[in-house]
């Protein structure tokens, strides 16, 4: 069993910048590839970055590029999310996810993750 908590959500204005955390229990999870996922109101889950077990390689959709980078320290059991430049449409539940099984990081669905975190809320004001 692996578990997540997700850290440093909040309420930033627009061209601001968070940096999302999420620590995990298990000593195996530095063996696992790992995703941010987010949710807006109304709207289904939508994958947003994914970094390798090693953290070597990472893969963002199209509208985070350039804004966010994903990476993990597995000397501390947690995976990052810096995220700069926001912008209102960020606003979202943000929930980290991860996969024993999973060996790639591009074209994910959130059906191959099996442990996810509770979410922490990021609000971008315009």
């Amino acid at each position: 069993q692996v578990q997540l908590v997700e850290s440093g959500g909040g309420l930033v204005q627009a061209g601001g910048s968070l940096r999302l955390s999420c620590a995990a229990s298990g000593r195996t999870f530095s063996s696992y590839v790992t995703g941010w996922f987010r949710q807006a109101p109304g709207k289904e889950r939508e994958f947003v970055a994914a970094i390798s077990r090693s953290g070597s390689s990472a893969y963002y959709i199209e509208s985070v590029k350039g804004r966010f980078t994903i990476s993990r320290d597995n000397a501390k059991n947690t995976v990052y999310l810096q995220m700069n430049s926001l912008i209102p449409e960020d606003t979202a539940i943000y929930y980290c996810a991860t996969s024993p099984t999973l060996r790639t990081i591009s074209r994910v669905r959130p059906d191959e993750f099996d442990y996810w975190g509770q979410g922490t809320q990021v609000t971008v004001s315009s």
